[in-house]
Formats: structure tokens, C-alpha cells, sequence
């Protein structure tokens, strides 16, 4: 057989920090007998300790959550967890959220508003192992393929590390230098410095600023 082989019964967890859309995932989810909702989280750092501690197969997450959005959520489930897959939720037909996904190792992207169309089958082909992209995205991937090798370009470049981009998510959610130290584990002195990185990387100055860029590019939302 190539690959990984499918479960009989998925388990399956599901993150979002709203108690409906929890709700409403997991009934569509536990109506199918070969899925089982075994865990919930409500904000992304929830959502790593809870993949990461379970034998979760699949990992459906909300792409804007607190202190971790759903993006740095699957980067670190992945990188700990190879064999869980993971699907990304999202409100925004978003090509930029949907790219980054992708690099983050997701490996398929469904929007909130087809939950009720795409969902079993995104978690279906995730649990394959293929890819799940809907039209839109498809769409998108191509034209940007396109555009790209026109420009004689490889990749896009993301000034920040994703470290950077976690302290990023932190400050805009009001963290102090101190509650950020406490929840990366790492010294007040070594924020402080990722903070100067990051103003200076970006040519900012602020608090502030750093909330409109964290807003725009999808880390936390308005």
C-alpha cells in the first residue's frame, strides 16, 4: 500500500474559538460513522497541546484564533505531529490566508460558508493525504503560478521569521514583554529584541503599527 492507510474511524479535533461553530462542526462531523470528534479547543495554543498530546488523525482548525492563529497552530502540529493531517477553516476567500496555509503544511483549506458542501470531503481527501483546495483557490493557485513565472520569480518572501510572526500575533493582542516571555518560554531581554527585529524589518515605530500590520495580514482579527 502507498502511503499511510485511512483509519476505520478517524479521530478527529476541531478548534475555534466560537462555541457555535464548535458546535455545529462536530454534528456534522459525528454524523459520519467513520468520524469521531475526540477532542475540542477554543484558541490555537489549545489546539497544538491538544494534537499533539492525542492520537488525533485530523486537526480541522479556525484560521483566526487567539494567541495562535490557525496557521502557526498547523505549522508546529506538523512539524510535531507528521502523520496528523490538517484542514484550515476560514472565513476569507483569501488568497494570501489560503497560500499560507499551504506553506504551512495544511493539507487543504475549506471556507466557512461551504462548510455544509465541502467540509466531509475535505476531511476525506486530507485523511488520503491529497490535497483539498475549492474552485476559487484552485483558481487562484494557478494565476499566481502564472504570474509569477512571468515575473521570473520563484517564491513569495515573508519578511518576518515565524517566530517573529508569533510575537507579532502577541503584541497586537495586547501581551506585555512579560506575558510573552511567560508563554514562548523564552527571557523578557529576548522579546525585546525580536520586538526591535520586527520594527525594524518592517519600518515601524509602534504598538500601533504593528496591530494594523498583524490585522492585515490575517494574525489576529479587528
Amino acid at each position: 500500500m502507498s502511503g499511510m492507510s485511512v483509519p476505520l474511524k478517524a479521530r478527529i479535533l476541531v478548534a475555534d474559538d466560537h462555541p457555535i461553530v464548535l458546535d455545529g462542526l462536530r454534528r456534522v462531523l459525528d454524523a459520519q460513522p467513520d468520524f469521531d470528534v475526540v477532542a475540542e479547543a477554543r484558541d490555537g495554543v489549545e489546539a497544538v497541546a491538544r494534537a499533539v498530546e492525542g492520537e488525533i488523525d485530523l486537526a480541522i482548525l479556525d484560521v483566526s484564533m487567539p494567541r495562535k492563529t490557525g496557521l502557526q497552530a498547523t505549522r508546529e502540529i506538523v512539524q510535531r505531529r507528521p502523520n496528523t493531517r490538517v484542514l484550515i477553516l476560514s472565513m476569507h476567500d483569501n488568497e494570501e490566508y489560503f497560500f499560507e496555509a499551504l506553506a504551512a503544511g495544511a493539507s487543504g483549506y475549506v471556507l466557512k460558508t461551504s462548510v455544509d458542501r465541502d467540509l466531509i470531503e475535505g476531511c476525506r481527501a486530507a485523511l488520503r493525504g491529497e490535497p483539498f483546495l475549492y474552485p476559487g483557490a484552485v483558481r487562484a493557485l494557478i494565476r499566481e503560478h502564472l504570474d509569477r513565472a512571468r515575473r521570473g520569480e520563484s517564491a513569495r518572501t515573508e519578511p518576518l521569521t515565524p517566530r517573529e510572526l508569533e510575537i507579532v500575533k502577541l503584541i497586537a493582542e495586547a501581551y506585555t514583554n512579560d506575558d510573552i516571555a511567560e508563554q514562548l518560554v523564552i527571557s523578557k531581554k529576548t522579546v525585546e529584541r525580536h520586538r526591535a527585529n520586527i520594527l525594524e524589518k518592517l519600518g515601524m515605530r509602534d504598538r500601533v503599527e504593528l496591530t494594523r500590520y498583524a490585522i492585515r495580514r490575517g494574525l489576529v482579527q479587528p
